[in-house]
């Protein structure tokens, strides 16, 4: 596990623990964004923990914990690091300087680490070995498995590796982000001469080497290890451990002196690669001396530096969840047609375009398919003679994307098709460079976003001429166009031919693809342009003892909102709201947030919808939409929210904020004093099984219904 560095540990944690108790009083009126972001993450580590989930489900949750970290410090201690750097003391919107929030970040994400170790160790591994999925150490295997990991590693993996020597002719070497090294020290037995050397373990290979019987996996780097002497021959080898760095992986890119956004974004890109280190990670028995110029060389300090007893990175254990294992899975889910759109015309043809004149119709992804609804609509709108154009923002997309494929095809037949696509989606730039070159080259008019903001929202306009008549249908979401993640994340969309919110994204979309000041749009909300001032005015409708007001978001971070809402419940509004991550917001604080709920539903889905709902029954509002309650979403992001108006759509809406406030199985609760405790089970409400039981249910009463027609 990870171990405490003597006095500068105890500081960090002392720090840590001055930290919460300055939050725990009511006159902190925020929490702290990164501990809370910390604590979400503990959030997905308790998943990996809890021995009632399938044993690779909890490999999963492993993985995702660590790729989580592993974000966490490419870009808010990297944040943190820089703003440290320059002299800033006090961040906007922060009560602590820079330095003693990395101490507080320190304190407890070397808590977390040690929680990973040891579910891996002690409870994940020994479990997983009872059913034939074995993590077996080099020592641990007979004389047949080590002839044959001799033979993998002279045929697959000693041709690609490099040994890079230290010394006065060869300077210490770059080290990459996130890459998996081993240090070594040899000594030459004729001279007595030490030297350092550095060997990068390829990432392109696997993270463990499966042995034979497909269910034994053996760490790559101990597989190298053993076979140090034929990287280093005629030396005696004195120690090697594994290290790996984590470097600052933002953009910072200067748009206003960016001639060329695609060419800025990838000249950055490259940059990214040497970005500064910020964390050092370490087997738990490299030496002193090794640690020391490890840290040196890094320009680290040893508060940076967490010594793992275990493997590092543990997010190579997606390769163990995709073992072909389904009795140590969830049941499978297949995606059903949402009722609506299950129905064809006489010919047998799509009717898409003729369902969503008949009324609106509201998807939740991934119990309604994404394939038959969303993708649906532009691989119809695309081989439709009838349409004219297509629109579409594209922020992250799968690798393998139909609607990227579709917008092509529509391309081809000698359809209008415009791309907005982000270029600056974290650590999807490079994917969408490659989309935006293979749009632009069938066609497209791609554009790549506007200077110093983000495109975030999630929108789709198909243009259509009927009998002379020229018709919009408009697609407005909470996801990406990802059919990837459209069957992992929780999102909702809204297909509609409404002429007014045509019209609107008529107008938004010339927006972002020329020049247009507009800022009255008739339905949408649209940020950086009237959003936060719409929210904050529905909110005020509800500052008062009838207020109601319940929110389901993926982080609420921005101070003049939550400022808005404590008003609201000192007023005697009820407020409910569901978080999936951040929140910033201290609930059922004594006259600050009495009528203020909050929690978090964590589980086999990731909780990605945004809707927000003002008021009682006879006068509601409900939106959904891309935007998440931030600064930067509010601020420095094109979002968008679209009202759903519909009686019935509005009800599922609410339905599926009430089983998020039921479940009693998933959910965790924030207190007064900023600490998460998961809900107690009684009824055992589970929101994402539930949510799959219901869709079913549609699905059945439509085909009950037409049998009887």
């Amino acid at each position: 596990m990870a171990t405490h560095l003597d006095a500068d540990a105890v500081e960090a944690e002392d720090a840590a623990s001055r930290l919460r108790a300055i939050s725990a009083r009511e006159d902190r009126r925020y929490l702290n964004r990164e501990l809370s972001w910390l604590d979400f993450n503990a959030r997905v580590l308790a998943l990996a923990e809890d021995e009632s989930l399938p044993l690779l489900e909890r490999a999963k949750f492993l993985a995702i914990f660590a790729e989580n970290l592993d974000e966490f410090f490419q870009v808010r201690v990297a944040g943190l690091k820089d703003q440290m750097a320059a002299g800033l003391r006090i961040t906007r919107g922060e009560a602590d300087s820079p330095a003693e929030q990395l101490q507080a970040i320190r304190s407890q994400a070397e808590g977390l680490v040690d929680r990973q170790v040891q579910v891996f160790m002690k409870s994940l591994a020994p479990a997983l070995s009872e059913h034939g999925i074995v993590f077996s150490a080099w020592d641990e295997l007979d004389d047949d498995d080590r002839t044959y990991l001799v033979d993998v590693f002279e045929k697959n993996i000693y041709p690609v590796l490099t040994p890079l020597a230290v010394d006065p002719g060869h300077p210490f070497p770059y080290i990459s982000n996130l890459s998996l090294n081993l240090a070594v020290i040899v000594r030459d037995p004729r001279t007595g001469e030490r030297r350092f050397a550095r060997l990068k373990v390829p990432p392109l290979l696997p993270r463990f080497v499966v042995m034979p019987d497909g269910e034994r996996f053996v760490p790559l780097e101990q597989v190298i290890a053993e076979h140090l002497d034929l990287l280093f021959p005629g030396m005696d080898v004195e120690s090697v451990s594994a290290f790996r760095v984590t470097r600052n992986a933002d953009l910072s890119l200067e748009e206003d002196e960016a001639d060329d956004l695609l060419v800025a974004v990838e000249m950055e890109l490259r940059r990214r690669r040497f970005g500064r280190a910020v964390r050092l990670e370490v087997d738990v028995a490299i030496t002193q001396e090794v640690t020391e110029l490890l840290l040196r060389e890094l320009d680290l300090g040893p508060d940076d530096l967490y010594k793992v007893e275990g493997p590092l990175d543990l997010a190579g254990l997606w390769a163990v969840y995709d073992l072909p294992r389904p009795e140590l899975k969830d049941e499978p889910w297949v995606p059903v047609t949402q009722p609506r759109l299950s129905v064809t015309d006489e010919d047998g043809g799509p009717t898409i375009f003729s369902v969503i004149r008949d009324g609106e119709v509201l998807v939740h992804h991934p119990y309604d398919s994404f394939a038959t609804s969303v993708e649906d609509l532009i691989e119809t709108a695309a081989n439709d003679p009838q349409v004219l154009a297509i629109k579409q923002t594209l922020y992250r997309t799968s690798g393998d994307s139909p609607i990227v494929r579709a917008l092509i095809h529509a391309c081809e037949q000698g359809k209008q098709v415009v791309a907005l696509v982000e270029l600056k989606a974290r650590f999807d730039e490079q994917a969408n460079i490659a989309w935006a070159k293979a749009l632009e080259q069938a066609g497209a008019h791609v554009v790549y976003g506007l200077v110093g903001l983000k495109t975030h929202c999630k929108t789709a306009l198909v243009v259509r001429e009927e009998n002379g008549v020229v018709r919009r249908y408009c697609h407005v979401g909470t996801g990406n166009y990802n059919s990837k993640t459209a069957r992992l994340y929780e999102d909702v969309g809204l297909l509609s031919c409404d002429p007014a919110l045509g019209e609107d994204l008529t107008e938004l979309f010339n927006y972002l693809t020329g020049y247009s000041r507009k800022v009255d749009y008739r339905k949408l909300l649209v940020a950086p342009l009237t959003l936060r001032q719409e929210i904050l005015q529905r909110i005020g409708e509800q500052t008062s003892a009838d207020g109601r007001i319940v929110m389901k978001m993926n982080s609420l971070v921005d101070q003049e909102i939550i400022d808005a809402l404590y008003a609201a419940s000192q007023a005697g509004a009820e407020i409910d709201l569901i978080v999936r991550g951040i929140c910033c917001l201290r609930p059922q604080v004594p006259g600050l947030s009495d009528n203020i709920t909050v929690r978090s539903i964590v589980g086999r889905y990731l909780e990605h919808s945004r809707i927000y709902g003002f008021g009682k029954r006879r006068n509601r509002k409900y939106y959904i939409g891309s935007a998440d309650l931030m600064p930067r979403n509010l601020d420095r992001r094109v979002e968008t929210l679209a009202p759903v108006t519909d009686e019935e759509l509005i009800d599922r809406l609410q339905g599926i904020l009430d089983i998020n406030r039921e479940d009693d199985t998933l959910a965790w609760e924030l207190g007064p004093d900023g600490v998460w405790a998961k809900v107690q089970t009684v009824e055992g409400v589970n929101t994402h099984r539930r949510l799959q039981e219901l869709a079913l249910e549609r699905t059945r009463r439509r085909r009950d219904t037409s049998l009887e027609t």
